[in-house]
C-alpha cells in the first residue's frame, strides 16, 4: 500500500478512498471503505474494499470502455467459488470502476518475492483453485486470457482469480495515436506467437508458466526481453529441474507447443487435487512467512479504517481526502504512474507491489513513446466501431478474448443462429467455406459483440490493437474441435452434443424425454424438440406454449398438457394431430381448470382438476326474502388414458387455500394403488392444523379412484422428502434422519441418522439400494430392506442450501448429483468420485448472471445436464 496522490480520487460512490493498494498496467486498486453501511459483526471488514479504476488516459478510449464493462461482467458471472463477487460495478458516465470485498491477500508475485517459491502442496492447491475457475470458463469453449502472477491472490484459505481478460492480464496498455488501444501480454503461448487463435489449451499453457514460477521463483521461456522470450515460447523447450518432481510431468505437459497435447483445465484439476482445492487447504495451506503478512497486512488495513473511515461523513465531497489515510503534502510532486513491473513505495510484507523481475518486462506505460513496429505477422482487418448493441454473439472467439461462450464439440445445427420457422423442420445449414480466406475471418478478433470493436493481433509481443476502422469479418458458424483421449478420474467425459437454447426465446419452462429420442422443451411461446442422437432442434410448435409433461401416448405421439387443453403432437415435426379441449373433455366440469400432471403409469396418466358449481339457494321460509346462489369450488382427482383419450376416471380431494386446484405429488406407483401427498401451499388452515404438523398422505385405488387410506408417517412433515416404492415401503426424512416405513400400516422399518444440522433430499431406489443425499452435499448407497448405509461421499460443494438432486444412469451404475453450483457423478456400487461438470452458461455479456441449479435427465447410455439454456449430452455407463 501507498499514500494516495494528488490526482487520485478521493471517493468512488459511497466508498470513501483510504490508499493505493496496487497498480497493473491498465487500472489502479485503491483501499475504500464505505461508512455509510450498516454495522456488521466484525465491525468493518464487510464494508472495506478494494476498488480497482481504469487509467483515465485509458478509460477515455471507446474500445477500452467495452473491453473493461465486458470483463467486468465476465467477473460477476463467474462469482463464487475462487472469484469475489462484485459488490459494486460503474461503467457509464466517464466513471470504469468495480468494486470488491477486501479479503487478506498477496499476489503470486508479492508471495515469492517475500517468502521465496511456495512448498509443492501450495502449489498443488494454487493450481487446483484456478483450473476450477477454468473449467467453468473452458466448459463453453470460452477463453480467460487472465492469468498472471499479478492477478493470482493467497488469501488464507485459497488462491482467487482478480482479471478476466486481457486488459486485467496486461502487462502493458497504452492509448495510440488515432483512438487505437495497445495491449501487451507478460505471458505468451506459441499460437500467439505465430499469430493464431488463442482457445482454451492457451489458459493452460500460461497457467503451466504460472505453476513453475509458484514452484521455483522463475518463469521458464519467459524471462528476458519480450522479443527473446516470444523466440523461447515458440521454439525452445522449458528449463524444468527445478521443479518438484511430482509436478514436473503435469507441468511439462501444459507447456506442449501444440495446443493439442496440453491436458485439459478438468484433467490438471483431478491430477493436482482429486478432492478440490478447498478440501486439501482445509487446516490452512501457506508457510508461516505469508499466513504471518497476511495478519500483518489486515491489522494494517483495520488501523487505515479506523482511523480514517470511521470519522469520515458519508456525504464528504469528492476530492476530499479522509482524515487518517496515507497522503501526501499538497505540493508534493506526484510520482511518475508505476508499471506493473516497476518497484513501489510499500514493502512486500505490506502488500504493497514489489517488483517482478521474472516475467517478461515491457517497459514503462506512463512515459510517451512513438509507437513501435509490429513484428511480422498475419494482418488481420480492423472491424468498425459498432454504435449499437450487437445483434447477437460471435460462435468463434478472437485471438485473445473476453468470455464469450462458443459451441464445443457439436453437430453445426445443434446451436441454431436464430429460431427456424414453427412446425416445421429446421433445414440443414448450409457448409461453411474451407477456403484460405474464410479461415483468416476465423481468426479475426470478433470483438463487437462483447466489446464493442475488434482491432489487430500481433505475435511476438504480443500486442493486441484496438481500433474503429474496417468491417466486421463474418462467422462461419463452425463447432470447435473435439479433442480426444481417455477420460481421467474427475474429469468430465467429452459430450456427445451441446445444445444452447436461443436467446430470442424465453427460457424453458419444463424439460422432458420423449421415448429416448427427444428431448422435449416447452417455454412462453412455443414447444420445440432437439434429438437425442445429434443435439439437433427438430421442430417447433407455438400451439404447445406454457405446456408440461411431454410425455409418451403410445409410439405415435408426444402428449402435452397446456393451459386449456390436451395436445398430441408428432414427434417428426411438431404438428398437432389431435387436440381435447378441457371444458369439452369433462363432462359435468364446465370451465376445468387443471393442475400439473403428477404422473404416468403406461398410457394412465393422474392430475388435479378443479371448477366452480353454483349452489342453489334454499327455498325461503313464507314471508322471508330468498337468499342468493353461492358458488363452491369443486376439486378432484383424475386418471386419463392418453393413448385412447379417454377419462377413466375421477373422485373427489378436498379443495386447496383459497379455493385453488389442489396440488399433489406423486409418492409412489403400486400394483393397486397409487400413493399421493399434496403440495403444503395448497392446503387449507384447515387441512394444516387437522395434520398437527405432519404430513398427511393417502393412497387411491388405480382402478376406480377410491380413497383407499389417510395417513401420517412419524414426524414427517408437510414438506419433509419422501418417496415410495412398489413394495409397499416409504422413505421419508424426519429431522436429520432417514426414516422407512411399511405403507399403509406406519409401522417404522429402518433408521439413518444424518449429520446434525442437515436434512436429507429425496432418495432414489434402484434396485436393492436406495440412493441418498443430504443439505450437506452428501451422497450415499444405503441397502432398502435393512438400512445398512454401503457409502457416503461428498459432492464437495460448499455445504447448505438444498439437497442435490440424484439421477441415476439407465444401467442403474452411476449416480448424478446436480446442485446449485455442479453435477458429481459417483460410481453406484462403492461411491467412487467419477467426475463433475460445472459451466458458467451462455449468454449475452449484458445479459444476466445464470443462477439456475443443474438438472441431469438420464436415457440409455447417456445423461443430458441441464443449465437454464444449455444443455449438455455425457456418455455415462
Amino acid at each position: 500500500m501507498e499514500a494516495l496522490r494528488q490526482d487520485d480520487p478521493r471517493r468512488f460512490g459511497p466508498y470513501t478512498v483510504l490508499a493505493r493498494f496496487r497498480e497493473t498496467a491498465s487500472a489502479v486498486q485503491y483501499l475504500a471503505h464505505d461508512a455509510s453501511a450498516a454495522d456488521t459483526t466484525d465491525g468493518t471488514a464487510d464494508r472495506t474494499v478494494v476498488i480497482t479504476a481504469a487509467r483515465p488516459e485509458l478509460a477515455a478510449l471507446p474500445a477500452f470502455h467495452r473491453r473493461f464493462e465486458a470483463e467486468a461482467r465476465t467477473a460477476d458471472r463467474l462469482a463464487g467459488g475462487w472469484v469475489q463477487p462484485q459488490v459494486a460495478t460503474r461503467t457509464d458516465d466517464g466513471e470504469l470502476w468495480t468494486a470488491v470485498a477486501y479479503v487478506p491477500a498477496l499476489t503470486l508475485a508479492e508471495a515469492i518475492d517475500a517468502a521465496g517459491p511456495l512448498p509443492e502442496r501450495a502449489v498443488r492447491i494454487l493450481g487446483a483453485g484456478i483450473t476450477e475457475t477454468l473449467s467453468r470458463v473452458h466448459a463453453t469453449g470460452a477463453v480467460l486470457e487472465g492469468l498472471a502472477p499479478r492477478t493470482v491472490l493467497l488469501a488464507g484459505d485459497g488462491p482467487r482469480l482478480t482479471a478476466f481478460g486481457p486488459l486485467g492480464a496486461a502487462a502493458e496498455a497504452e492509448a495510440r495515436t488515432g483512438g487505437q488501444l495497445s495491449v501487451r501480454l507478460g505471458y505468451l503461448t506459441p499460437e500467439q506467437v505465430e499469430g493464431e487463435t488463442a482457445g482454451p489449451a492457451s489458459d493452460l499453457f500460461v497457467l503451466g508458466l504460472l505453476l513453475a514460477y509458484a514452484a521455483t521463483g522463475t518463469t521458464p521461456l519467459a524471462d528476458g526481453p519480450a522479443a527473446e522470450a516470444a523466440q523461447r515460447i515458440a521454439h525452445a523447450e522449458p528449463e524444468l529441474g527445478a521443479v518438484p518432481e511430482d509436478l514436473r510431468g503435469l507441468i511439462a505437459r501444459c507447456l506442449a507447443k501444440d495446443p493439442a497435447d496440453r491436458p485439459s483445465s478438468g484433467t490438471v484439476a483431478a491430477e493436482l487435487a482429486l478432492e478440490g482445492a478447498a478440501g486439501l487447504a482445509r487446516g490452512g495451506w501457506l508457510p508461516e512467512q505469508l499466513s504471518k503478512t497476511l495478519a500483518e497486512q489486515e491489522s494494517r488495513v483495520r488501523e487505515l479504517v479506523s482511523a480514517g473511515a470511521a470519522d469520515e461523513p458519508a456525504d464528504s465531497p469528492v476530492g476530499t481526502a479522509p482524515r487518517g489515510a496515507l497522503t501526501e503534502p499538497a505540493d508534493a510532486t506526484p510520482d511518475s504512474p508505476a508499471t506493473p513491473d516497476s518497484p513501489a513505495t510499500g514493502a512486500p510484507g505490506d502488500g504493497g507491489l514489489g517488483e517482478d523481475t521474472r516475467t517478461t518486462r515491457i517497459g514503462s506505460v506512463g512515459s510517451p513513446r512513438a509507437p513501435e513496429p509490429d513484428r511480422p505477422t498475419t494482418q488481420l482487418s480492423i472491424p468498425r466501431e459498432r454504435t449499437g448493441p450487437p445483434d447477437r454473439l460471435p460462435a468463434v472467439l478472437p485471438p485473445v478474448a473476453p468470455l464469450v461462450p462458443r459451441p464445443l464439440p457439436a453437430p453445426a445445427a445443434a446451436i441454431p443462429a436464430s429460431p427456424p420457422p414453427p412446425v416445421t423442420p429446421t433445414p440443414p445449414p448450409a457448409p461453411s467455406s474451407s477456403s484460405p480466406s474464410a479461415a483468416l475471418d476465423r481468426r479475426t478478433l470478433l470483438f463487437g459483440a462483447a466489446a464493442g470493436a475488434a482491432g489487430l493481433i500481433v505475435g511476438g509481443g504480443g500486442v493486441l490493437a484496438l481500433g474503429s476502422d474496417g468491417s466486421d469479418a463474418p462467422d462461419d458458424g463452425k463447432p470447435a474441435p473435439s479433442p480426444n483421449g481417455p477420460t481421467v478420474a474427475g474429469l468430465p467425459p467429452q459430450p456427445r452434443w451441446v445444445y444452447s437454447h436461443p436467446e430470442v426465446e424465453p427460457a424453458p419452462l419444463t424439460t422432458a424425454l420423449w421415448r429416448d429420442r427427444l428431448l422435449v422443451l416447452t417455454g412462453e411461446t412455443q414447444a420445440s424438440a432437439v434429438d437425442l442422437r445429434t443435439g439437433r432442434r427438430l421442430w417447433e410448435c407455438p400451439d404447445a406454449a406454457k405446456g408440461q409433461a411431454a410425455l409418451a401416448a403410445g409410439d405415435a405421439f408426444c402428449f402435452v398438457a397446456g393451459p386449456s387443453e390436451f395436445l398430441w403432437l408428432s414427434p417428426k415435426d411438431g404438428t398437432v394431430a389431435h387436440r381435447v379441449a378441457y371444458e369439452n373433455q369433462f363432462e359435468g366440469a364446465p370451465f376445468l381448470t387443471v393442475s400439473d400432471v403428477i404422473g404416468q403409469s403406461g398410457p394412465a396418466i393422474w392430475f388435479t382438476g378443479s371448477h366452480k358449481v353454483t349452489v342453489k339457494a334454499k327455498k325461503p321460509k313464507k314471508g322471508k326474502k330468498p337468499g342468493k346462489d353461492t358458488q363452491v369450488v369443486t376439486s378432484f382427482l383424475f386418471a386419463y388414458d392418453i393413448v385412447r383419450r379417454k377419462e377413466l376416471w375421477r373422485t373427489p380431494v378436498p379443495t386447496g387455500r383459497e379455493s385453488t386446484t389442489p396440488a399433489y405429488r406423486l409418492i409412489a406407483v403400486r400394483p393397486d394403488d397409487i400413493v399421493v401427498r399434496q403440495k403444503s401451499a395448497t392446503l387449507t388452515p384447515g387441512d394444516v392444523k387437522a395434520a398437527k404438523g405432519k404430513a398427511v398422505f393417502r393412497g387411491f385405488d388405480r382402478r376406480n379412484g377410491k380413497l383407499l387410506w389417510t395417513k401420517s408417517f412419524g414426524t414427517v412433515g408437510p414438506d419433509g422428502a419422501a418417496v415410495g416404492d412398489d413394495r409397499g415401503l416409504l422413505y421419508a426424512a424426519a429431522g436429520d434422519a432417514l426414516q422407512s416405513f411399511e405403507m399403509p400400516t406406519g409401522k417404522p422399518n429402518w433408521t439413518l441418522n444424518g449429520t446434525p444440522g442437515s436434512v436429507f433430499g429425496t432418495p432414489v431406489p434402484a434396485g436393492a439400494l436406495l440412493h441418498t443425499t443430504s443439505r450437506n452435499q452428501e451422497v450415499g448407497a444405503v441397502e432398502r430392506e435393512s438400512g445398512k448405509l454401503r457409502w457416503q461421499r461428498s459432492t464437495e460443494a460448499v455445504p447448505g442450501g438444498w439437497a442435490p438432486v440424484v439421477t441415476v444412469s439407465s444401467s442403474g451404475r452411476t449416480v448424478l448429483a446436480a446442485g446449485a453450483a455442479q453435477v458429481t457423478a459417483f460410481a453406484a456400487a462403492d461411491g467412487r468420485r467419477l467426475w463433475k461438470f460445472q459451466d458458467i452458461g451462455v449468454q449475452d455479456p449484458k445479459g444476466a448472471t445464470v443462477t439456475a441449479p443443474y438438472r441431469v435427465l438420464a436415457f440409455g447410455k447417456s445423461a443430458v445436464v441441464q443449465r437454464e439454456r444449455m444443455f449438455y449430452a455425457f456418455p455415462v455407463k
